[in-house]
Parts: structure tokens; C-alpha cells; sequence
């Protein structure tokens, strides 16, 4: 067990006995190291403008380049980790690849978010995803130059980048990591483990602590509510919470398991389900949010919640050494109440995959396109005589419409269309009314009998 957190910051072993974990890496580096190249600009992980990127080695040893927003990210994630800034690019008086393209396609004009759009499209570049350039900057606001040039910058940095001086610095980057302490961490009320037993036992110890996986939410008390996070525990690196196993009948995703990581399983269930997370937050929220803290967060408008609902997921429970299983659709008690016990976590999320000739499909409502919250969220499955509608964004917590499935099955389109409004009473607020939102659920599901895709309206040719 040691006492201090242990990264690498552009290249510099760092390891910080004092800093408190649970302060954000944007405030740590600006702060405190002068690396004022990191803006802030929303402090909720939106705009981008804070983006920097983390370099980590994955179970295979292989090197991964991921984005992440510094505005929300607490220190003690970084463990094991190489922290890339603006600062970090540039070798001597030679800008890196993407900063030059930056440079040539006239893609910067206030500059404030020029940083944050620099690391993105750099951890594209290293990465190659996701395929779209368009969906690298999704997480990242302009609000001047327009994002035509800082697309085309995106293209070119790949012709101006010296691919063998990249696998140099490739190469020496793995090995600085590689070389980092590998033992739990206990610093100033932070626990990161390493195996899944000692996190229970510490967990049974402190009922209270705060369970912090990406942090995406978490982020936002630190930020917003100006709360301070005396007892945290670290779920990032517990070997057997960051596992993902593919079974015949369902695929089993481990508490530890970020969105970017789950994005191919998921997938492969549906398409459906891929086109979803690809607007579940942005590159750098998928890149450490996970699917078990959207649901333990257990906000109405959580968009993952839908999916799992429509496909009868059952999540995995431990307190200790004790295990329990709960289906999804009876986890929730009331508003961001669950009924987990103090001291028990969840485990893992067992997805089951669609049967031969089952109908399914999932669909997101929101004023934006990308990176925004969802007015009405839902998923819809259907299985011989068995229907489940999964929606967000119409009760006080994510539901299953329990009256529309059974008038769906017995009676049709019509009468399952009527009977939501006998499933929900939703609220009015910023996002939507309640007229708009009973009326856009019974749309979504005509679209869903009709058999239109996710995508059929951006689809259609002009």
C-alpha cells in the first residue's frame, strides 16, 4: 500500500504525497503547475475547452490514446497514467502534426477553445477513432471560427504527422508507463485498490464513502456544489470490475467498464444501441464514464437505462463477500433512490442479447443532435407474445411503460399509444413539457411499429 499518487505529466514522472485526490485535474494544472494552455470554460465536461488527453496501457499492454475533460476529472484517476497538455505537443520550435494543420487551415480565431480542439483531434490522430472526425470534436464548442477548417485541420494533420517519429515516442511513452508503481493507493480519505475483495471489505468499513468510477457526474459536486470529497473509493483499476465477458446468451460488463470500452459489445446486439452511445455525452465522457454509474447515478434521463430496460437487464450486487442479482426494472425505488444496502456496490450489468426475430429498436429526443440531454428517451423490444418499452425522461425514474407492453401484445398500436398515458405523468421543465413528452413517446413508438431506424429522418435524401 502506498501514499501518494503516482503518473506521468508530458513525459515527467510525478507523485503527489499532498495534493488531495479528489481536486480536478484542470485546477491541479493550472493552479499549481502553470499549465494554462487547459481552459475552463463550462466546469461540467460540455464545451471541451479543458480537454486533455491520457495515455494508459490496456490489459494486453497495448498503448491507448483517449480524450478526457480535465474539469471533471479528479487526480486520483490519473494513477498508472500519462497526463498529454497543450504544453506537452510542441518539440522545441517543431509544433506537432495537428497543431501545424491547425496553423495552415486558419482554424483558430479567439483561441480560447483552440487548446481543447488540439487534443482532441491528437487523440484522434493517435487513436484513429472514432471513424467519423466529425464525432472527435463532438464534445468540443466553437463559437467562432466555425468547425469547417478545424475539420479539415483534423484531415490534415494525418498527412503532415511523421508516423515513424510517432512510433518512436510510442514506444518510450509505453515503457514510462509500464514502469509506474502497480499497488493500491490510501491517501487523505482515497482508496484505490486494485482487487475487487479489499474494495468490499473497505466499502462494508465506509458505507458512506463516495464510489468513483469516471466521474463524469461526480465531477459536477465537486464543480457546481462545491461539495469536498473526504472518503472516496477508486473503482478504476480493480482487475475484476474492469471486466467485459461476451457469453452466448448475454455479454456481462463489469462495474469498472467505460462506454468506449463496452461501445463494440453493445453494438453487436443492435445497431441501435451503437447510435445511442454515440450521443451518450462525447468521446471524452465515453472515454471514462460507465455504464454502472449511469445507472447507480439513477437519474430519470439517464440514456442507457432505456436500452437496459427494453432487454430485461439484471444487475450483479455485492456487499462483502455476499452476492445478490436484481433486474433492472425493480432497482429503482424513487428519484436517484435504488434499493441498494449501505456498503453493497454493483458488480457487473448482465445484458441479455436479442433472440432470433425479435424487433428492437431505441431512439434519443433532444434540442441537439450531439452531446445533449435527452427530452424523452426509449427502447423498444418485442419477442413473440413478450413486449418491454423502456423510456427516460417520463417519471421520476427511468421506467418500463408496463400498461403500453400489455395493450401492445393483446390489442395493438392504437390501444398501447393510449394506454401511456395511463404508464406516466411527466413533468414540464427546460427540456420539454409534459404534453410534448407523452406525445413524442406514443410517436416514437408508431415510429418503432413502422420499423423506422435511429437514424430514417437524417437519413432521407434531400
Amino acid at each position: 500500500m502506498k501514499a501518494a499518487l503516482d503518473f506521468l505529466l508530458n513525459g515527467e514522472r510525478v507523485s503527489l504525497a499532498q495534493e488531495k485526490p479528489a481536486r480536478t485535474l484542470l485546477t491541479w494544472l493550472r493552479e499549481t503547475r502553470g499549465l494554462v494552455g487547459t481552459k475552463e470554460g463550462c466546469a461540467e465536461g460540455d464545451c471541451g475547452a479543458c480537454t486533455v488527453v491520457l495515455a494508459d496501457l490496456v490489459p494486453s499492454g497495448k498503448l491507448r490514446y483517449q480524450p478526457v475533460n480535465a474539469c471533471i476529472l479528479c487526480l486520483g484517476a490519473l494513477e498508472g497514467k500519462e497526463v498529454i497538455t497543450v504544453e506537452g505537443l510542441k518539440k522545441g520550435d517543431r509544433l506537432q502534426a495537428v497543431q501545424q494543420a491547425m496553423v495552415d487551415c486558419h482554424a483558430s480565431q479567439c483561441g480560447f477553445c483552440t487548446p481543447g480542439f488540439v487534443m482532441a483531434l491528437y487523440a484522434h490522430c493517435k487513436s484513429g477513432t472514432p471513424p467519423e472526425l466529425s464525432d472527435a470534436i463532438a464534445g468540443n464548442l466553437c463559437r467562432c471560427t466555425g468547425y469547417r477548417p478545424i475539420l479539415q485541420a483534423g484531415k490534415h494533420a494525418r498527412e503532415l504527422a511523421d508516423w515513424q517519429q510517432e512510433a518512436v515516442e510510442d514506444a518510450a511513452r509505453t515503457k514510462r508507463i509500464a514502469a509506474l508503481p502497480k499497488e493500491p493507493t490510501r491517501l487523505k480519505g482515497f482508496f484505490s485498490p486494485l482487487g475487487v475483495a479489499e474494495f468490499a471489505r473497505y466499502l462494508v468499513e465506509h458505507p458512506n464513502a463516495a464510489i468513483l468510477a469516471g466521474g463524469t457526474d461526480a465531477g459536477l459536486w465537486i464543480t457546481k456544489e462545491h461539495r469536498d470529497l473526504d472518503d472516496v473509493a477508486y473503482i478504476g483499476r480493480v482487475a475484476e470490475l474492469r471486466a467485459l465477458r461476451d457469453h452466448p446468451s448475454h455479454i456481462e460488463i463489469g462495474a469498472a467498464v467505460t462506454y468506449a470500452e463496452a461501445y463494440e459489445a453493445l453494438e453487436r446486439i443492435h445497431p441501435d444501441i451503437g447510435e445511442l452511445l454515440r450521443r451518450l455525452g462525447a468521446v471524452q465522457v465515453r472515454a471514462v464514464g460507465t455504464l454502472a454509474g449511469n445507472i447507480a447515478n439513477g437519474s430519470p434521463i439517464g440514456d442507457s437505462m432505456p436500452v437496459l430496460l427494453a432487454l430485461d437487464a439484471t444487475l450483479v450486487l455485492q456487499k462483502g463477500d455476499a452476492r445478490r442479482e436484481a433486474r433492472l426494472a425493480l432497482f429503482y425505488t424513487g428519484y436517484r433512490k435504488s434499493l441498494m444496502l449501505p456498503g453493497e456496490f454493483i458488480r457487473a450489468i448482465r445484458v441479455p442479447k436479442l433472440a432470433p426475430g425479435a424487433r428492437f429498436a431505441a431512439y434519443k429526443l433532444s434540442k441537439r443532435f450531439d452531446q445533449d440531454i435527452s427530452s424523452v428517451c426509449a427502447a423498444f423490444h418485442v419477442d413473440g407474445s413478450k413486449a418491454r418499452f423502456g423510456f427516460g425522461g417520463m417519471a421520476a425514474t427511468p421506467a418500463r411503460a408496463r400498461q403500453a407492453e400489455a395493450a401492445y401484445v393483446a390489442k395493438g398500436l392504437e390501444a398501447a399509444c393510449t394506454a401511456l398515458v395511463e404508464d406516466f405523468s411527466p413533468i414540464s421543465d427546460q427540456r420539454a413539457s409534459a404534453w410534448y413528452r407523452l406525445r413524442a413517446a406514443q410517436g416514437l413508438l408508431r415510429k418503432f411499429h413502422a420499423g423506422a431506424s435511429a437514424r430514417a429522418l437524417l437519413d432521407l435524401a434531400p
